[in-house]
């Protein structure tokens, strides 16, 4: 199966390993256009008979995923929209790297926040490099939570106390501090790490497919009731998206740079400590 026409991805297939490279300057922001190849290359792969593992990783050292486009969730409504099926298009986007056939693999490498942090949660498996990840959920700073699957995977991997700090604190984490709190698999020198994902990656797609395949849905079975948190989850987001403080510090944050390389390379307490001097 081809895998061509992204402008936002890169996405080959080798030996049975599918290395998903996010390309989207400048900071791999999570907007319009980065979602919608998500969702494709996603339906893709879950479909390619030839994939056993994917590998997520991005072309920019300084950026896995940025985050959400915040201009576009402040275009969201108070409300979701009708439907019939249980969960959102963005829950459904990442909670496939959850579900599908194949082994999801993350390899972070450098600012994963927001709703890059809910897609890389939602992955099997997350690595991050010493030095260069930094991993975060800075939603409740800008009035909101998270609402694409952070808020229900967190406390399942992390704990509920771990969960509340990383959530309420909106601070960034280094590789060290997500691997010792659960939120990575491991945390490995930014020389290693490539070689590390490539050697497991290619490992597990040595093993036959059904046999991955059954693993996963196995191990599932501890995720009993996750697609309802997920609902519910999305049913409270929305909620924030009506209030006052939200539309306030979204606009504030833009304002003060955020979704800039400039703000968003520099630790994320400085965009905090501007509302607040803006607030006083």
């Amino acid at each position: 199966m081809a895998h061509e026409g992204y402008t936002a991805l890169r996405v080959a297939v080798d030996r049975g390993v599918a290395f998903v490279t996010i390309d989207h300057p400048p900071i791999n922001l999570l907007d319009v256009a980065l979602i919608g190849e998500l969702d494709r290359a996603g339906r893709e792969l879950e479909a390619d008979p030839a994939v056993r593992v994917v590998v997520l990783e991005s072309a920019n050292r300084d950026f896995f995923v940025a985050h959400a486009d915040v201009t576009l969730i402040q275009r969201l409504p108070a409300a979701p929209p009708p439907r019939s099926e249980k969960l959102g298009f963005f829950h459904t986007i990442v909670d496939r790297f959850r579900t599908m056939r194949k082994a999801t693999i993350a390899k972070i490498e450098g600012r994963c926040r927001g709703g890059g942090s809910e897609l890389a949660l939602s992955c099997d498996m997350r690595f991050a490099a010493l030095g260069r990840a930094v991993l975060g959920q800075p939603e409740v700073g800008v009035g909101i939570i998270p609402g694409g699957s952070g808020s229900v995977r967190l406390p399942r991997l992390v704990g509920r106390g771990r969960a509340l700090e990383i959530i309420l604190g909106c601070g960034d984490f280094d590789a060290a501090t997500a691997e010792r709190y659960g939120y990575v698999n491991r945390a490995l020198p930014a020389d290693e790490i490539g070689a590390f994902v490539e050697e497991l990656a290619r490992r597990i797609a040595s093993f036959p497919a059904e046999a991955i395949a059954l693993a996963k849905e196995a191990v599932a079975l501890a995720d009993a009731g996750i697609e309802d948190a997920l609902a519910r989850e999305e049913q409270i987001f929305f909620r924030t998206l009506a209030t006052d403080g939200a539309r306030r510090r979204m606009a504030g944050a833009l304002a003060a740079g955020l979704q800039t390389a400039a703000a968003e390379t520099r630790p994320i307490d400085e965009i905090w400590k501007r509302l607040a001097e803006d607030e006083t």
